[in-house]
């Protein structure tokens, strides 16, 4: 299982250990799980976050990855998902995935 660090904010990340594997030519450790959701490398906590600040710690956390890794980030924010939409057409990361349940709101963005 992933490794929980806490960073400034009171807000914690999760580090998946392991590299990428190969699935049949699409982009590696992107498949999705039992549950629905798709593999990550690194979780971002932004619940109770009002914007900018979960695209900014987004960004940051982003910032710590290398390209082709995958960013999952949780927040309460409705706001965020225009706020995501736009950062990913702004920065050049792609938004794989955008749900809502239970007034959260996950994201999983892939570094460019």
């Amino acid at each position: 299982m992933g490794r929980w660090a806490s960073i400034s904010g009171g807000l914690s990340i999760e580090r998946r250990a392991g590299g990428p594997t190969s699935d049949n030519g699409a982009r590696a450790g992107l498949k999705p799980t039992e549950e629905g959701d798709v593999d990550f490398d690194q979780e971002l906590d932004t619940r109770g976050l009002s914007c900018p600040l979960p695209i900014l710690k987004t960004k940051k956390s982003l910032n710590g990855l290398t390209s082709g890794q995958v960013l999952k980030v949780v927040a309460t924010d409705p706001g965020a998902v225009k706020d995501f939409q736009a950062f990913a057409r702004q920065t050049g990361h792609a938004l794989l995935s955008s749900t809502e349940e239970n007034r959260e709101f996950v994201f999983y963005m892939r570094k460019k």
